[in-house]
Parts: C-alpha cells; structure tokens; sequence
C-alpha cells in the first residue's frame, strides 16, 4: 500500500520514497486517530501528510524524550539545529527532514508556518503555564493552528483557501484543546499546565490544587467546574470548525470530518467520567473507532468516485457524549 500511495504522489527518487516511507511508520506507531483519518485521504495525499506527522513528530520528540543527561540548553540546541536544517532546505541525510522539505516546496506551504511551529516547540522549554486566554492562544497558533493551515493545500479546496483557512486553524486548535484536557494529568508531571490561570482562578482553582487532585488521584468540585468551562470552550471552537468542512475539496471531506469526530468523541469521554481526568487518560473505544472509520472510508470511496452518499453526516453531533466504549489506544 505505501507504494501505491508514493506512485499516486509520483514520488520516484528511491532515497525520498525511504524518507516518506519513516515518516508513514511514525505516523501509524505514534498518532493513531490521525493515522486512522489518514487512511480515508485519496493515495497520492497520504505521503504528505505523513511528512508533516514526521516533522512535528521530530520536534516533539526534542522536548520530551526522556533522557536525564539532556538538559534545556541540549534540547534548544537540537530545535536550533531542526530549525536550521529546515531554513537551508538541507536535509543533512535526515529522512524525515528530507520528506518535509519536498512537502512543502511540492505544495508550497509557507515558511512561515513552520516557523510559527518551532517558535511554539521553543516556549515548551521555559514556559510552564499560561495567566490568560490570549498568552495560551500565542502558543496554540503556533503549536496546532499551523498544522490545520499546512494540511489546507493537500486536502484541497472548494473555494479560496483563504476562505476556508480559518476553519483549519480551528480544527486544529479544537484538537490542542482537547488533548490539553485529556493530558492534564501528563503534562502536570511534566510541570506544565495548558490552561489559562485566570480562567481556573474563577472557579478557585490554581496549579497547586490540580497538582493534590493528581496526587490523590480524585477531582474535587471546583475543579470539575473549571474543566467543565474549558470544555464547553472546546466544544463551541469544533462546532464552528465543523461548518469549514464543506469548503474542502470533496474528496477530503470524510477525512476530516472523521477526524473530527473522532477527537470530538475524547471531550465526550472526559464529561462521561465527570472530569475525572486524573490517573487515567480519556480515550474512545476500538469498537466506536472502527464503526466511525469504516463509514468514513465508505464515505471516502463515494466522494472519489463521483457517487453521492445518501446517509446524512455522523459529524452533526460533534463534542456531544460518546458512547463510552472502552478504550483506543
């Protein structure tokens, strides 16, 4: 199949069909909804998006590799040099560099954007927490907003890409939101919080109660009520997100919309639980996974085949409940 999806690229240089290739087995080992969602992509748009996995996969991996000999300095250098490499366009014999550069020169994505990305990759190693909405939103714009921006010319439009770019960045954006309620607990003992301290403050919660919550392994009210508040935020940005949908080109509208709703799903799980996002992460389970992507690849074969698919959309109830099926990863 990869091959298949390389030919559809016309990717022929063996070397960059190796590159592509790293890129494709870090997105299936690491970002499994998103590599589900992928699979509904037309095959020359799959190498693509495996590349632009690999590169922030690459720069994630600077930051959180466990390895107690590097310190922030080490891990600055290693973004600087990422960085660099990228500014050049020397991939330097890194494949998944050489994967990203040829992605964003064949779809000319711009610079800026992965500039945006590694500035927010850099605020990872001094910045801890965030006192409002506005300073959350700089590291956001950088860390998720640009993902949906760079996708934008794969996936294609119906319209003017500018029309349909702020649909992307809040796609993307919903889905940071998501995983920073999800990964409170993570990221916590990592000794960073995703939220805006004035925000928690309305409710009488700060870090050193969310930090006893996790110690004890149990959710106080006030905090339920603060989580609850993000996640209604959360829910509004999907809602407005999920009405961009129809300026994609049509054959990647069932990609996106089962992203969506997929991911959408998690904030479901978090309310099931009431909260309780401490101890255990929030996940969809294998059997709603396979439902939701079984009818997105129908959907997909239907919109790259030129037929009309009768049912109505399974994204009109994005960030509703999930149904609770166990677990997805």
């Amino acid at each position: 199949m990869t091959r298949t999806e390389l030919d559809a690229a016309g990717i022929t240089d063996p070397s960059l069909r190796d590159s592509y290739r790293i890129c494709r087995e870090l997105n299936a080992r690491h970002g499994k909804t998103f590599f589900l969602a992928t699979r509904l992509l037309a095959p020359d748009q799959r190498p693509a998006v495996h590349a632009l996995y690999g590169f922030a996969r690459r720069a994630d991996d600077i930051l959180d590799e466990f390895d107690p000999r590097l310190t922030t300095d080490d891990r600055a250098a290693r973004l600087g040099t990422l960085a660099a490499q990228f500014d050049r366009g020397d991939a330097d014999g890194d494949p998944v560099l050489a994967a990203v550069l040829h992605t964003a020169d064949s779809y000319r994505i711009g610079d800026e954007l992965f500039d945006a990305f590694l500035t927010s990759m850099r605020m990872d190693l001094s910045v801890t927490d965030y006192p409002d909405r506005a300073a959350l939103d700089v590291y956001v714009y950088g860390s998720a907003e640009v993902i949906g921006l760079q996708l934008l010319p794969i996936l294609g439009t119906a319209c003017p890409e500018s029309e349909a770019a702020p649909y992307a960045a809040a796609l993307g954006k919903a889905f940071q939101l998501t995983n920073f309620l999800r990964d409170i607990d993570e990221d916590l003992a990592r000794d960073r919080v995703y939220l805006p301290a004035d925000e928690l403050a309305a409710f009488g919660v700060d870090r050193e109660l969310l930090g006893w919550c996790r110690a004890n392994g149990r959710v106080v009210p006030k905090v339920r009520r603060a989580l609850a508040a993000q996640h209604e935020t959360t829910r509004r940005i999907y809602e407005f997100a999920r009405e961009g949908i129809r300026s994609l080109a049509p054959r990647s509208r069932p990609c996106v919309s089962t992203a969506l709703l997929l991911y959408s799903d998690i904030l479901g799980c978090i309310e099931d639980r009431d909260f309780d996002v401490f101890g255990r992460r929030a996940t969809v389970g294998n059997r709603r996974r396979v439902r939701v992507g079984a009818e997105g690849l129908l959907r997909a074969w239907w919109a790259r085949h030129g037929a009309r698919d009768p049912r109505p959309s399974t994204t009109s109830h994005a960030g509703s409940r999930s149904s609770g099926t166990g677990t997805m990863r």
